[in-house]
């Protein structure tokens, strides 16, 4: 095989990072004896390097007899991209040659990834030296070098002195006003890139897109969209998954959904960002349909954040079926060692019911984090296992892991559950005593809850009084729940005063009022806080429910009779009815009759 042959087939390697065929041909190299010829040398050094292989790539470096300008350059270049910049910056300062733009474009790019601005000042002065300070390549690095060094006067000071900005000059000053908060001087670029005629292209979207993220910057974010959709890049996975993210972060899912319907060749990343944007906005069931449609498109296959997102929708809908799909694939792909899928799975197993089954798959986890004991501990707690989740709080503890703000939510709710009264309020008053955290509005909700289920208003009522959010809303609703529980109507109606006071956003202080007086056959009371609750022009939320029906759901809204199949619903219900008034009191068949009557 002739040299010629030989360089330009490892080019191919190196262009298209085919490593196993590129190692085969230096085995060629080796045997043919061409290791000697610096061309031959450079192209396997480069070929390594691109692939990410450093290690041999070095090692072919070293035992060049003779090294040229590319064969530095391919290293120096190798190390930064991989982000080894100390490296990078090591072997460029052992260079004894003159460097190029490439060497000094590859160095400044080092110096950006440590945050090295003394190096990168004493690299800027040798490119000056040597006239490449001005060069595109050089200039775009130094750019983007100042501005991560939060130099954005030096950063601009370079870019006035090159003779014809492209547009990767352009994107380095948008991108480090992004990064250093100073969007309006990005933006103001991007209209003076606009007017000196350069294209845009879809980093200099990322940028700008990206800091979209009040009421006023949406309008902008709508018109760098319509800009996307002049220049046909909107249908391009890179910028469509931006788009997206921008929109979801205003809640808007059904703008990101037609973004996504858009985009030619969806990436998992675009998968991932609707799957996950379903989940947050709790509709589990169309983040389900979804990861189907993702399962039927051949040319993407699901990651790990992928599973996660998916479980957590079966975790949102309680739908084990589905979660025990995604779990035998999982086994069957060998893909169950990361611990955010680890995590995921234990949250599903716990949300779905299934304890034992959530402790199995935590139990077996290679690796675990904070996450991982957060999850087990609230589901321990949400299951009334009170005593189980104390355990797993212990072993967490002596397992060195430190525990946080949510830690201690799941413990509190965890004792709250299962009537732990003395216990609930040792890991209250202990946290910011022993672990140094500030007892938030949820934790405080716990305890009075806790307190109040318990029986010990008057005490819960004193806790309150010596936090600052005392006061808030809920935890005023949760102890008047417990004097609804516990028949103390003097104490509820104080705090209803209280709690009506705050302009409630919800029907629940009316209501639980109401229910206070009905539990003291108090009706006159009861008619007087329905009629503040119809002035207050607030309605109650109906509950529903969702049932799964051959893998997909059906939603029951109270009071709604619009189903498609509600004749038949009727009729079955009307049997169950019957078939249980053989088991049922006098009394129970009365309201049972009473109740189907109006079905």
């Amino acid at each position: 095989m002739i040299p010629e042959t030989i360089s330009s087939l490892l080019h191919q390697c190196s262009k298209t990072k085919s490593f196993r065929r590129g190692f085969s041909l230096h085995a060629v190299v080796l045997k043919t004896g061409l290791q000697s010829d610096v061309f031959i040398s450079n192209h396997v050094v480069n070929m390594y390097a691109k692939c990410g292989k450093l290690d041999p790539a070095r090692r072919v470096f070293d035992d060049m007899s003779e090294r040229n300008l590319v064969s530095w350059s391919a290293m120096i270049s190798g190390y930064d991209q991989v982000g080894d910049h100390a490296l990078a910056l090591e072997l460029f300062s052992r260079m004894r040659l003159v460097p190029n733009e490439y060497v000094f474009g590859s160095a400044i790019s080092a110096c950006a990834g440590l945050r090295d601005l003394v190096k990168g000042q004493q690299i800027h002065a040798q490119s000056l030296k040597f006239g490449y300070a001005y060069v595109s390549f050089v200039s775009n690095s130094l750019i983007s070098m100042y501005m991560k060094c939060a130099r954005c006067d030096d950063a601009l000071s370079v870019y006035e002195e090159v003779s014809e900005p492209n547009s990767v000059s352009f994107n380095a000053l948008i991108g480090g006003f992004v990064e250093n908060q100073q969007p309006e001087k990005g933006f103001e670029l991007f209209k003076l890139m606009h007017r000196q005629g350069l294209m845009p292209d879809c980093f200099t979207f990322a940028g700008l897109l990206e800091i979209c993220n009040n009421s006023n910057d949406l309008n902008m974010g709508k018109v760098l969209h319509c800009h996307t959709i002049k220049l046909k890049l909107d249908s391009t996975a890179f910028v469509g998954n931006l788009i997206m993210t921008m929109y979801l972060k205003f809640s808007l899912v059904e703008e990101a959904e037609k973004v996504f319907r858009l985009i030619e060749e969806k990436d998992v990343i675009s998968w991932n960002t609707l799957i996950a944007a379903c989940s947050h906005c709790a509709d589990h069931e169309k983040g389900l349909r979804v990861f189907k449609e993702m399962s039927n498109d051949c040319s993407v296959k699901p990651d790990d954040f992928t599973h996660a997102s998916v479980l957590a929708a079966c975790a949102g809908l309680a739908s084990v079926l589905h979660g025990k799909e995604i779990h035998a694939q999982l086994i069957t792909a060998r893909l169950c060692q990361d611990v955010g899928v680890g995590n995921a799975l234990v949250n599903m197993y716990a949300k779905c019911g299934f304890i034992g089954y959530s402790y199995k798959v935590f139990s077996k986890m290679l690796h675990r984090n904070l996450v991982s004991w957060n999850t087990i501990i609230a589901g321990y707690g949400n299951h009334g296992l009170g005593r189980m989740a104390i355990k797993s709080f212990e072993q967490m503890i002596t397992a060195g892991i430190k525990p946080d703000s949510v830690t201690f939510v799941g413990l509190l709710i965890a004792c709250n559950h299962s009537g732990l009264v003395e216990e609930g309020e040792l890991y209250f008053n202990s946290m910011e005593e022993t672990y140094g955290i500030r007892p938030n509005i949820e934790h405080f909700s716990c305890l009075i809850d806790l307190m109040g289920r318990a029986g010990k208003l008057h005490e819960a009522e004193e806790y309150m009084k010596r936090f600052p959010f005392g006061m808030d809303p809920v935890v005023l609703g949760s102890l008047l729940s417990a004097c609804r529980l516990h028949g103390d109507v003097v104490m509820g109606e104080r705090l209803a005063k209280q709690l009506l006071k705050l302009q409630p956003v919800s029907t629940s202080p009316y209501v639980l009022l109401s229910n206070l007086y009905a539990s003291d056959a108090m009706w006159v009371d009861v008619a007087e806080a329905r009629k503040m609750l119809k002035g207050s022009g607030m309605k109650k939320e109906p509950g529903y429910s969702m049932v799964a029906v051959k893998g997909t759901f059906e939603k029951f809204t109270v009071g709604d009779f619009s189903h498609s199949r509600i004749e038949e619903i009727k009729y079955m219900l009307k049997i169950l009815c019957w078939a249980v008034v053989d088991v049922c009191s006098n009394h129970d068949i009365v309201i049972l009759l009473d109740r189907y009557t109006y079905i």
